[in-house]
């Protein structure tokens, strides 16, 4: 698509949205329950392209795609009419007689750029979020994903008007486009380096953001762990659509005495749950090219495998792959993994644990294994990250009742449901004043009973 047209996009949208046409509520839950409908008609479309995409099953498909979106949908459709009502405040005497409220309001045309590991997840979620909120959107999915991104569009085109809701697809000349545009609202799902660039460009416009980032997100289990449970957990969350996870547990820092324990539990899960030869598992997917495929492996020390490490070029898959023996110092500890190798640190404390964890950049996500209550307030207390759990992983993100998002280095702002409400609102603040009475006061010229009045309303 072309600069001209995609400036063209954005005339049309902010047009229909200053008709005032997205703000009826009723016609934004219409609007949900049509792209839910058309989500559910194309379901198998949306499977064969994650297939071909990332090699994704069926299953995991609708657990970490379609299914989480349909339930964003289905949360909004039925909390929308009171997240949009006006909010009463509270009003100081010193205004007598008037009604303070908070009105949310759209922002008006956002952009909404996704990235590849979860593509249709991660351009739909948003999307909900900002209909419900009453906003226009243009929706830029990752070129890498294109067999997702084509399915993305014919619902989107089916559904909704250009003027409303629509794709642009492409790679880094549509994204320099976009970028050079004055959206009113721009979320962006993706890696760091990009996140700099979205919000350099933002900044021109003074454009709000929201940047979902991902991090080295740590995974610590302590001698009190449920040890074969913790396995279970760490190696499904790890290892899920092959480790390309933002919030994927990236490295297990390990108290010694359960070392060997928790090692010897880890490889068990991976054969339990990939089975003896990971490669042939027609469940198990696929990297998402062979630039990401080379780097990955580029961070195996072959010395230091005690699990995988094996691969397959012509299909892009890697083994499940366990490292130990880990030092900060290795190349697979200098950059956010994405990909299907777990390393295993021993640490002496859970002191030592939370200095080396703050030391770092803040982690999107952060999982702690331990049944000791203290050191799990200890913990959450004390190290700065975006979200995450105990004696689980990665499942925070999976609800509408709280919200989701980075923290400093791993992004700002989160959605999900009324948090993804309240990211594409802006809420203004509003003084109905009544006109049968008028406090002096105020007015000059002053006078020491007003001064005494005012000390009264102000203190």
């Amino acid at each position: 698509m072309t600069e001209q047209e995609i400036h063209q996009l954005l005339i049309n949208q902010r047009t229909f949205f200053r008709s005032g046409k997205t703000l009826p509520v009723s016609d934004r839950i219409q609007a949900l329950k049509q792209l839910r409908a058309c989500i559910v008609q194309h379901e198998e479309e949306i499977y064969a392209a994650l297939k071909a995409d990332l090699g994704k099953s069926r299953s995991e498909s609708y657990m970490c795609e379609v299914g989480m979106t349909l339930s964003e949908i289905t949360y909004m459709v039925k909390h929308l009419p009171a997240l949009a009502r006006e909010k009463t405040a509270l009003t100081p005497l010193a205004h007598f007689h008037s009604r303070s409220y908070k009105k949310p309001s759209p922002h008006g045309v956002v952009l909404i750029m996704s990235p590849w590991n979860y593509p249709f997840l991660l351009t739909m979620e948003p999307l909900v979020d900002a209909i419900a909120a009453g906003n226009t959107a243009i929706l830029k999915p990752s070129a890498y994903s294109p067999r997702t991104s084509e399915v993305i569009h014919r619902i989107i085109s089916r559904c909704f008007p250009a003027e409303y809701v629509t794709v642009v697809n492409g790679g880094r000349v549509e994204n320099t486009c976009l970028l050079k545009e004055h959206f009113d609202y721009i979320f962006f799902t993706g890696s760091q380096a990009v996140g700099k660039e979205v919000m350099r460009n933002a900044a021109e416009h003074l454009t709000p953001v929201t940047l979902e980032l991902g991090g080295k997100s740590p995974c610590i289990v302590d001698a009190t762990a449920n040890i074969k449970l913790a396995a279970k957990r760490i190696v499904f969350g790890k290892y899920l659509n092959c480790g390309q996870t933002c919030v994927a547990p990236d490295y297990i820092l390990c108290d010694p005495a359960v070392h060997d324990r928790l090692i010897k539990e880890l490889q068990r899960q991976i054969r339990k749950q990939f089975g003896a030869s990971p490669l042939t598992n027609p469940s198990y997917g696929k990297i998402i090219n062979e630039k990401h495929f080379d780097r990955i492996l580029g961070l195996i020390d072959p010395a230091k495998v005690i699990c995988g490490g094996k691969s397959d070029r012509a299909s892009l898959k890697i083994e499940p792959t366990i490292l130990d023996q880990v030092t900060c110092q290795d190349a697979v500890m200098q950059e956010e993994i994405f990909g299907p190798v777990l390393p295993l640190l021993c640490c002496p404390s859970l002191e030592k644990a939370i200095e080396d964890i703050n030391a770092m950049p803040h982690p999107l996500a952060l999982y702690l294994f331990s049944s000791d209550k203290a050191s799990i307030e200890n913990v959450t207390s004390r190290c700065g990250f975006g979200g995450g759990c105990v004696n689980d992983v990665i499942i925070h993100l999976a609800t509408s009742h709280m919200g989701f998002g980075g923290f400093g280095e791993s992004g700002m702002g989160s959605y999900h449901g009324k948090a993804g409400f309240d990211t594409f609102s802006h809420y203004k603040s509003i003084v109905d004043k009544k006109t049968w009475i008028d406090l002096p006061m105020r007015y000059q010229p002053y006078r020491k009973i007003y001064d005494k009045l005012i000390r009264m309303f102000l203190k």
